[in-house]
């Protein structure tokens, strides 16, 4: 069987609300703040579906034994916020995923050429086996950032197949460049664009991140 990239778009309606919120120009930045907080939160419990390895045990109830599923705390999780905008999400991640390691990922964009250079890797020299691994970054626009990104992954022994990526808005641009490199990746987002513009903001998209979550 063939891999292919797998694109969700979760139509819960908590997404849809905070999507809005944030795209809205009027929205301030503590509000928008309070936006990708929530959205991480929800993207990473859609994407946590079917992803969290589980084990089968037995507890004890007040009035009888019985059977039960915990996730299973030998299989590493980590978290992979990719600075600086990827921190908005990463609050609402760490709720969801309380236990998961957390790995900063420093990327910025030439606003020349829209190639990423990395200005921080606090990325392990080995990832364990199977480890879980959520990297969050609000806009797939180019594909530069998240492409560097998933490089640096899977040159530390990341499974792509392990791999899950939450964003808020997603372009065709990004999304072709992750399906023709990591056919088997899966990426939850609030919404899909068509279009990206040619200093790479994708359209009508909601600005620049990183600026609007800290207010610059």
């Amino acid at each position: 069987m063939t891999l292919q990239l797998r694109v969700y778009v979760p139509p819960h309606p908590l997404i849809k609300h905070w999507l809005a919120v944030a795209r809205d120009a009027g929205t301030p930045s503590v509000l928008f703040r309070s936006a990708m907080t929530e959205l991480g939160r929800w993207l990473t419990y859609e994407a946590a579906r079917e992803w969290l390895p589980t084990q089968e045990t037995t507890v004890q109830s007040p009035l009888d034994s019985c059977p039960a599923t915990l996730i299973d705390p030998t299989v590493p999780v980590a978290v992979v916020p990719i600075l600086r905008a990827g921190l908005g999400l990463l609050e609402g991640a760490q709720t969801v995923l309380p236990l998961a390691s957390i790995y900063h990922l420093g990327l910025v964009r030439d606003e020349e050429t829209l190639q990423p250079l990395c200005y921080l890797n606090k990325l392990p020299k080995k990832f364990q086996s199977q480890t879980r691994v959520l990297v969050t970054d609000p806009m797939l626009a180019t594909g530069g950032s998240i492409m560097a990104a998933m490089a640096e992954l899977t040159q530390r022994g990341v499974d792509p197949t392990q791999v899950r990526i939450i964003s808020v808005v997603a372009a065709p641009p990004a999304l072709q460049k992750l399906n023709d490199a990591y056919p088997g990746l899966i990426v939850y987002t609030a919404t899909i664009d068509q279009m990206v513009n040619d200093r790479g903001f994708i359209v009508p998209g909601l600005g620049d991140a990183g600026d609007r979550i800290f207010g610059t």
